[in-house]
């Protein structure tokens, strides 16, 4: 964030922070332009020339999904409040209109600097490693003539371009696609008229046309403007330039009264692809009669309008992330199988005899999804003395094997329950798609609760054994979706426990029927414990001063009356370490209200996903209470989501979590220390602690000492 925003400060160093009174709302920092903050970490990465080239273009398309995402939604909402004539404030005092300005001052920063670095460094850099983007005027001969074709044969037949005048309206513009304005005039008239032409969807053909068989490549709408003449014959082209529109996309139910929450979702689904626009992307240099004409058309302001000099809409870099040349990714990694669920030969593992014997904890990517959370669902369906399953599932993905398990499961008689939040922002659609295919096999499918997303990662396998019925529990940080589980990072606790599986029974019974959510002996949910339980944690170690310690790891910390309870600790003498992936309104270190706390923030490798919290100093006689599950310290999570942590309590998993905490403390390769100012700091590399990599050694290490255990004397 930038000093300006808040006031005049005074070095971190200094005694003081000029401008920010802590006692109101200059305690906390604003929750959108710390996104904004996030945004500007990923084109660190974007920029970074120790990151293989590859991973680069990886991060400058995950900037770009971010950036489309931040303004369908939160963008969005704010236009909408200010609309709605609200003048209320966020917890750092602002008014709608005041975080649009000054979101808008950060995105048109971080738009030139995303220029910058693809213009300036990256598309360079590809160039010399032989992976080139070129435009029409660079093209060979021989170049231009397979272009020409492959527009005649391919291209050609898939376009519809539509002209604007008196008899065919403005067109709609579908969100977030790539659009052609193209200025032309009558030949014989002289009359000059404004067209659209709908860049094909990466779905229909891709964005980025290779030409032959080296890495060359050129966009396709330029492709197209060299062909317009096709698409507008015996009319003079006056000029061609490409423009993009971002809608609103965020979903409200009015839920309670709905009858059927699925087909009320896909009705909302249908009124999304309709929804008020609230950006406009162009490319710089659009005349000033084409911009008015398409604010005018789409209901903008000049203050929607971002222009920009690289090619628009980057998420296209994901085609180049995709091509094969190991030398400019990252080294391959292969998840390692857990130690206690693998044995000398690879073959089948009895998991609940293993999971019987002792709790199991696992850490994606680093442990096998496969071999780990995959595999306890596989045996529970075809195991013939599992009596039933239940599963929430929040983001799965097509290629998991989760839905094809319990679909398996129902076939063969099993009870299976299946609670498929709908309301998954971006996923609604395809979560559809998988609660229809679980209800045709017979599966007990629950859409969620009203007002409520079910955001917790749970499954419960009971199971009729010799000394009679038991229940086995994955309480887990990340969703069952085995696409992501290769790129994020998370944990997930496999246990026989009967306190631990006696509540999630009790959480799924309040899931899928009625009653009022209880409190339980073991987890820790929400909306109805977490805020109390997570406030009087922090004041069991405010209550201890100095020795008060507190540890955690979470993606997003916003909620304000949390954020006082850590300043009170903070205030009294606790140490508090967090490490916050993505938003973050506390302000750390300034003297009298945070200086106990540090605040640090990881992007790399892999998505740092896990949530990890700990309470107490782990080396004191007393020892320290750990959790592992879904729940960020935001208020959507702490009040409007089902979430669920669990406690970790075995020695051996204990040490493990503080492992795993200890090195994102220590990382200095891909970490960012966040300043009293607001300001995010990279760290520069020092003993060259690498998160990722650290753990992906211990990872094998753990791997080579159970071969050499299995090993035959």
């Amino acid at each position: 964030m930038r000093a300006d925003v808040i006031g005049p400060l005074e070095s971190a160093e200094g005694p003081a922070l000029e401008g920010i009174d802590t006692e109101t709302s200059g305690r906390f920092l604003n929750r959108e332009l710390s996104w904004c903050d996030f945004a500007d970490r990923l084109l660190d990465l974007m920029a970074d020339e120790t990151v293989p080239l590859l991973e680069r273009v990886k991060f400058a398309a995950i900037y770009a999904t971010g950036m489309d995402e931040f303004f369908q939604v939160r963008v969005a909402g704010l236009k909408d409040q200010v609309e709605a004539g609200l003048r209320s404030q966020s917890s750092d005092g602002k008014t709608p209109s005041q975080q649009l300005k000054l979101v808008r001052s950060h995105c048109l920063s971080l738009f030139e600097r995303a220029d910058a670095i693809f213009n300036g460094t990256l598309v360079p850099a590809l160039a010399a490693a032989g992976v080139v983007i070129v435009s029409w005027s660079e093209l060979s001969g021989e170049e231009r003539g397979y272009l020409l074709e492959l527009f005649e044969r391919e291209i050609f037949p898939v376009l519809t371009p539509l002209a604007v005048d008196p008899g065919h309206p403005f067109p709609y513009i579908s969100n977030l696609s790539l659009n052609l304005g193209v200025l032309v005039a009558d030949e014989t008239s002289g009359e000059q008229r404004f067209a659209r032409v709908k860049i094909p969807p990466s779905s229909i053909l891709p964005r980025l046309v290779q030409l032959g068989e080296q890495p060359r490549f050129i966009a396709i709408e330029e492709v197209i403007a060299e062909n317009l003449d096709r698409l507008f014959p015996q009319m003079a082209i006056g000029g061609h330039y490409p423009f993009r529109v971002t809608r609103n996309t965020d979903t409200t139910l009015e839920e309670g009264e709905a009858d059927d929450l699925l087909a009320a979702v896909e009705v909302e689904l249908r009124r999304r692809r309709f929804g008020r626009a609230v950006r406009l992307e162009v490319k710089r240099g659009t005349p000033p009669r084409v911009l008015e004409l398409l604010l005018e058309e789409l209901e903008l302001t000049p203050a929607d309008v971002y222009e920009v000099a690289a090619p628009i809409d980057l998420t296209q870099l994901w085609q180049l992330h995709d091509i094969d040349r190991p030398d400019l990714h990252d080294a391959p990694w292969i998840p390692m199988t857990p130690p206690r669920l693998a044995t000398a030969g690879d073959e089948p593992v009895d998991l609940f005899a293993a999971i019987r014997e002792r709790d199991v904890l696992v850490h994606h990517p680093y442990d096998s999804f496969a071999s780990s959370v995959e595999a306890f669902i596989n045996q529970a369906a075809d195991d013939p003395k599992v009596l039933a399953i239940k599963q929430t599932l929040y983001r799965t993905s097509d290629d998991t094997e989760i839905v094809a398990a319990l679909v398996r499961a129902a076939e063969k008689g099993k009870q299976v329950a299946a609670l498929v939040e709908l309301k998954a922002r971006f996923d609604e659609q395809a979560n559809i798609v998988h609660a229809r295919q679980l209800e045709q096999a017979g599966v007990h499918v629950v859409y969620g609760l009203v007002g409520l997303k079910t955001h917790s990662k749970t499954a419960l396998v009971v199971r009729r054994e010799d000394d009679g019925v038991r229940a086995y529990c994955h309480i887990g940080t990340g969703n069952y979706n085995s696409g992501t589980a290769r790129v994020y990072e998370d944990l997930g606790l496999f246990s026989a426990d009967p306190g631990l599986c006696s509540d999630l029974t009790e959480l799924f019974n309040y899931l899928t029927g009625y009653g009022r959510q209880s409190r339980h002996r073991r987890i820790v949910t929400s909306p109805h414990e977490m805020r109390s339980w997570i406030l009087s944690e922090l004041a069991a170690e405010a209550e201890q001063a100095e020795q008060g310690r507190v540890t955690i790891k979470v993606n997003g910390l916003t909620d304000a009356e949390v954020i006082d309870a850590f300043y009170e600790a903070s205030r009294r003498g606790a140490c508090i370490e967090l490490v916050v992936r993505g938003l973050c309104g506390l302000r750390p270190g300034v003297p009298g209200l945070s200086e106990n706390i540090t605040v640090r923030s990881i992007v790399g490798r892999f998505l740092e996903h896990s949530r990890i919290y700990r309470f107490g100093e782990p080396t004191s006689a007393e020892g320290a209470r750990r959790f592992i599950g879904s729940a960020d310290l935001m208020e959507r999570n702490i009040d409007r989501r089902v979430e669920c942590l669990a406690p970790v309590t075995e020695p051996e998993m204990t040490s493990r979590l503080d492992e795993i905490l200890a090195l994102n403390l220590a990382d200095d390769t891909n970490s960012w220390e966040l300043g009293p100012d607001g300001s995010w700091r990279r760290n520069e590399a020092r003993a060259g602690v690498s998160l990722h990599r650290q753990l992906q050694e211990l990872a094998l290490g753990r791997a080579r000492r159970r071969r050499s255990a299995d090993a035959p004397a």
